[in-house]
């Protein structure tokens, strides 16, 4: 059986393996993609029919609703950048997931700093994510990364991403780099740097073979933040204080050199 499945699977029309590869689960998909040649350059082509009609079964109708999702122009991409979202099991209890899955929200309550991590952590690889921040950043709105040891809730307005020694942040409020309690430095190292403004979009840039930390704003790299990150599970992270603030998060890949 195996063998005649060897035989004839690169043969069998691309119509045909629509139809087959549509009733299956995406482990599933993964392992066709190992059969053959032909296989594997059908389930590559990211747009095809097969992983729209993933992407409409995984994702809410909510998140085609914005320009969110742009970023991530395949069907595939914006698959893995679902599986990748902000994690509602992983969130302060003043945070919830809004319908579309990419946006979190925080609630009104006061005296209270609230973060929340993605549902997927890096240890290996470059992996590049995009967190756009709506609403005003109150005195704290921080972004970067943490592990799974990081409180991600804590009592009163603190910079709580970068807090400890296990979590590095960016405060975009002040330009302050932050990490085991102690400010790093202004970033980016530049002179005047302009603070951030509502809705522009920070690339966040982890490289775990180089073990650095990196960001750009709006295309423009801003350089290396931080360096000599120990070698750990980290999650996308952010930490903020303003009532009714929401930021998303679009995981995007491997980043793009240049």
């Amino acid at each position: 059986m195996d063998d005649d499945l060897t035989e004839y699977a690169p043969d069998i029309p691309d119509n045909v393996l629509e139809l087959i590869f549509s009733y299956l689960k995406l482990q599933d998909l993964r392992n066709c993609s190992l059969v053959c040649k032909s296989w594997n350059r059908f389930l590559n082509d990211e747009n095809n029919e097969v992983w729209r009609a993933q992407c409409m079964q995984k994702l809410s109708p909510d998140a085609f609703k914005t320009d969110l999702l742009s970023v991530v122009p395949t069907y595939k991409a914006k698959l893995r950048a679902f599986f990748h979202a902000w994690n509602p099991y992983d969130c302060s209890r003043h945070v919830y997931i809004k319908p579309n899955g990419f946006t979190l929200h925080r609630n009104p309550v006061a005296q209270s700093t609230d973060g929340s991590r993605g549902k997927i952590g890096f240890q290996h690889g470059r992996h590049a994510w995009e967190v756009r921040w709506e609403g005003p950043l109150g005195t704290v709105a921080v972004v970067g990364i943490a592990t799974k040891d990081a409180a991600i809730q804590c009592h009163g307005y603190y910079a709580l991403l970068g807090a400890d020694d296990q979590s590095w942040g960016w405060n975009l409020v002040d330009n302050l780099l932050l990490h085991n309690g102690d400010a790093h430095g202004i970033y980016p190292l530049l002179n005047n740097a302009p603070k951030y403004k509502v809705g522009e979009r920070i690339r966040v840039i982890l490289d775990c073979d180089d073990n650095t930390l990196s960001f750009e704003k709006n295309y423009e790299f801003l350089g290396v933040a931080f360096t000599d990150l120990p070698d750990k599970v980290f999650y996308p992270t952010v930490a903020a204080v303003y009532g009714n603030t929401e930021i998303s998060m679009v995981y995007l890949g491997p980043p793009l050199d240049g």
